[in-house]
């Protein structure tokens, strides 16, 4: 069984919507609810910080892995990350 829903929008949202008719408008706000309901049901779902910090311990991070580095240290791992992700890529593309 279904519901009807009634939204009201702006004038120009709607007419910006008509340049698109092939677009089921009724699922797109559908699935954007059922989007937003998840995020909403999974930030209620927070893991308390000891329960997450005894799981992260039991797959091997140490609470001192957690500290965050020098600003530096920082912006050099994330240089070398994306240069070793550009290297993988680069070699996996077809061509």
């Amino acid at each position: 069984m279904s519901v009807n829903l009634t939204v009201r929008i702006p004038k120009r949202l709607a007419e910006k919507m008509r340049r698109y008719r092939e677009v089921n408008w009724s699922e797109v706000v559908r699935r954007s609810i059922e989007e937003y309901i998840r995020r909403l049901e999974e930030a209620r779902s927070v893991v308390p910080a000891s329960e997450l910090l005894e799981e992260l311990e039991e797959i091997g991070v140490k609470p001192e892995d957690l500290e965050p580095l020098e600003p530096g240290r920082e912006e050099e791992l994330y240089r070398a990350m994306g240069e070793a992700e550009w290297r993988r890529l680069s070699t996996t593309r077809a061509r």
